[in-house]
């Protein structure tokens, strides 16, 4: 079972960190017989790469689709914690983190005490001391450089979401 969450590092937390976040108490990842690892995945930019953008498919036609990516794995034992103090430390840094580029931030202090008190009543916190971190990135590097290219100006069209981000990473 997996749940998307928002996830801070605490980078201070031993050889390489701790994760913290939390997740709905109704959720029953957390009420698990957790043993071992759980593991964090996070999603760099990625996309659909069509063979079309290929110079090499007019030469030989031996093109197929794929799919350029970044991926991190990071894992480490679980915790999960119901401390209300604990809790709201973390959802404080998540909502600074995340409202931080805003001209007028939301902070929980405009929410009404007791409103924030039963949100967290709602919420089970999670820590993972960080044990192991892998990474994988694949981005056409496995094409020639003339398809490489083609892929860059194949996303530089059509622009979908992370078309631009994904373009920079292709290597020349």
């Amino acid at each position: 079972m997996s749940t998307p969450l928002p996830m801070l590092l605490e980078e201070d937390e031993g050889p390489l960190g701790a994760l913290y976040g939390h997740l709905a108490r109704p959720n029953p990842q957390w009420d698990c017989a957790v043993i071992g690892e759980g593991l964090a995945v996070f999603m760099g930019p990625d996309a659909y790469v069509t063979p079309s953008w290929y110079p090499s498919k007019a030469e030989h036609g031996k093109v197929g689709p794929t799919w350029n990516y970044t991926a991190v794995q990071v894992s480490g034992p679980v915790e999960f914690f119901h401390d209300a103090d604990r809790l709201l430390e973390v959802v404080s840094r998540l909502t600074q983190r995340h409202e931080a580029d805003r001209t007028s931030s939301w902070v929980l202090t405009d929410a009404p005490e007791n409103f924030i008190s039963a949100q967290l009543r709602g919420i089970v916190g999670i820590r993972m001391p960080v044990t192991k971190i892998a990474g994988k990135r694949k981005m056409s590097q496995n094409r020639s450089q003339a398809d490489r290219h083609g892929v860059r100006a194949g996303l530089a069209v059509r622009q979908r979401m992370h078309d631009p981000a994904v373009a920079e990473m292709v290597p020349d």
